[in-house]
């Protein structure tokens, strides 16, 4: 009995050790990940117009709401992912709901964004007709 007693006390302390070793580990670290709302059912909504605006530029974030008269608002949280700065024309092309732009010429905006920057840039659709849009970037001259 004394001899089970002491194999069984061993065991546990075995057991215990290993369990207490597997705790003691130091942390995994990892490279922090940018966080982002874009999901892949928006990604047709931002294009970026020029190849070195793509490489460099990426949109991190749209968000939509109706405002009190109809009309849609857009949020847009665009990032400079290289390493000097960038100077950007922002678009928004609001669509109908058979996919007909609403105006000739969209709203745009100049933005500046320094190296690994994120700034935001907000639209208003013309009218209540604006049922999709399109965010489109391109290079500042």
């Amino acid at each position: 009995m004394t001899l089970r007693r002491s194999s069984l006390s061993l065991l546990a302390a075995a057991a215990l050790a290993a369990v207490l070793a597997g705790c003691a580990g130091a942390p995994e670290t990892r490279a922090p990940q940018d966080s982002t709302k874009f999901t892949v059912e928006n990604t047709d909504r931002f294009l970026a117009l020029d190849a070195a605006t793509e490489a460099v530029i990426s949109c991190t974030g749209l968000q939509e709401r109706l405002l009190a008269d109809g009309r849609l608002e857009v949020v847009a949280n665009l990032r400079n992912s290289g390493t000097s700065a960038a100077k950007v024309r922002v678009e928004c092309v609001f669509l109908d709901s058979e996919g007909q732009p609403l105006n000739v010429d969209p709203p745009s905006q100049s933005v500046a964004l320094a190296a690994g920057a994120t700034e935001v840039v907000r639209f208003t659709a013309p009218s209540a007709a604006a049922k999709r849009y399109s965010i489109r970037v391109r290079a500042a001259h």
